[in-house]
């Protein structure tokens, strides 16, 4: 660990100020946007009443304690980042914040997003928030990413809990339609990223992180992507198949479903990067069409 901080250090641009977007990109923002949007979809799902300022507080608390989270992964990872062509200019391997201060940013924020929570919303999903948090930060950062290839496979439940969250502000408790939700995302983690690894693949070897195509090669990364995208589609339908969404939600989910396994399938008999670029774009793209309509028609029902 000293090691790390101190490499990192090395780099500091002493004539440097940083600034509010230097901060900014600690939390990386085009990840807490996605975070932030289905955990607004999960309560939008849940049964209940919750008061405004309350549903803005929980958003909030969830959106602050992912940024958190990314800021505590830069810190640890930093001498990783200044190794990958993708990473090396985030703020901390670039010089522009000392690790110090973004490990006290990131604990600040993981305190207080956590704390208020609790106390503003419920103990349930301030628990369920502080979980998200360790499990990002101690279980996936620090215990898995550098151990094994299936570090995305485990350590994707960290970016699956918002929705399940979000779902316990306005509950108090954990539903099994709240778990359903969070399967999804669980689901869809591997193949989205194993489709990134496939074109960063010699970012991640030159880092020394064991990522799927490091460790087993290519195809067995296309071949587990192929696997997890077939084991997907039915976690997908279990909205519509249980009730809690409607049929547009199970014929939405059903066609673009079968266009990630289109996708998947051809990626798997093609070697080329294109195919994964394309592959990893759409997974974004399902993901947030899923949950759009998922919400969507949930609150059109609510208001006919």
């Amino acid at each position: 660990m000293n090691s790390i901080v101190h490499t990192a250090n090395q780099n500091v641009r002493e004539d440097y100020v940083p600034g509010a977007a230097d901060f900014l990109a600690l939390l990386k923002p085009r990840v807490m946007s996605l975070v932030i949007f289905t955990a607004f979809i999960g309560m939008v799902m849940a049964p209940g009443e919750i008061h405004p300022v309350i549903a803005f507080t929980a958003i909030l608390c969830i959106a602050v304690g992912a940024g958190a989270s990314g800021c505590l992964n830069m810190w640890y990872e930093a001498d990783v980042d200044a190794r990958m062509k993708r990473t090396a200019d985030r703020p901390i391997p670039a010089g522009r914040i000392d690790p110090q201060s973004a490990l006290h940013f990131g604990v600040a924020l993981s305190t207080a997003s956590v704390l208020v929570m609790g106390l503003m919303v419920n103990v349930v999903a301030g628990a369920l928030l502080l979980m998200t948090i360790l499990f990002y930060v101690v279980v996936y950062t620090i215990w898995l990413k550098r151990r094994t290839p299936m570090n995305i496979v485990i350590g994707g439940a960290s970016g699956a809990f918002p929705p399940m969250i979000a779902w316990a502000a306005v509950t108090g408790d954990v539903s099994l339609d709240s778990i359903v939700l969070f399967s999804i995302i669980f689901m869809w983690t591997p193949p989205h990223f194993w489709a990134l690894s496939l074109f960063a693949c010699k970012d991640y070897e030159a880092a020394g992180i064991p990522m799927l195509p490091v460790v087993s090669g290519e195809a067995e990364t296309r071949k587990q992507i192929l696997i997890y995208t077939i084991l997907m589609l039915p976690v997908t339908l279990l909205p519509w198949t249980m009730g809690f969404a409607g049929p547009v939600y199970g014929v939405t989910a059903a066609v673009t479903g079968a266009v990630f396994l289109y996708l998947s399938a051809t990626l798997y008999r093609n070697k080329d990067i294109p195919t994964a670029k394309k592959t990893f774009f759409y997974s974004i793209f399902y993901l947030f069409i899923l949950f759009a309509v998922m919400g969507g028609e949930v609150v059109i029902g609510r208001m006919i």
